[in-house]
């Protein structure tokens, strides 16, 4: 019996596919959440407790952020969205990859993309906040070519927010 299998991929997300990406963001940073002792209380403003359908779609259709989805088998396990600024550079914004599927490089594979898009839309650097706590966040990221550039902290979040960039 000849079954064909599907291809892992990353596409432009279509608005049918919101919800299903709100799950994704919202699993994933839930995650980082548990970890660090975040919660709806303390940190309504966090990935984690804040993304739903209506922002997303605030973000697509009048913030114009080009979005991403990784798709495995068909299912939508990873996603990224950019915020063009105006600065000239461009900002990745809620990486998210399922647990489940996390450590199979997939994580790599969107930021990679988000270097492609972002020379694509002539852009020179590639900017990223973090949670600044997360240690192992940052590691990555500076695994990935990214220097760490600054620290700042608002009152209604329980953590520091870190900056880092990409030249591209």
């Amino acid at each position: 019996m000849d079954r064909k299998i599907k291809e892992d991929y990353i596409r432009e997300m279509n608005m049918e596919e919101i919800s299903e990406c709100v799950n994704v963001i919202r699993t994933a940073f839930k995650t980082v959440a548990d970890e660090l002792g975040f919660t709806r209380e303390n940190a309504p403003r966090f990935t984690a407790f804040a993304t739903d359908d209506t922002r997303l779609q605030y973000q697509l259709m009048v913030e114009k952020r080009p979005m991403y989805v990784y798709l495995h088998e068909g299912k939508i396990v990873g996603y990224y969205s950019l915020a063009i600024l105006d600065n000239g550079s461009i900002e990745l914004n809620n990486l998210a990859v399922l647990p489940e599927f996390r450590h199979l490089g997939i994580g790599e594979k969107l930021v990679n993309d988000a270097f492609e898009k972002a020379k694509a839309f002539g852009k020179e650097k590639l900017e990223i906040g973090i949670v600044e706590e997360n240690v192992k966040l940052r590691n990555w990221y500076e695994k990935l070519g990214f220097i760490h550039t600054g620290t700042k902290k608002f009152d209604f979040f329980p953590f520091t927010c870190g900056y880092m960039e990409k030249i591209l």
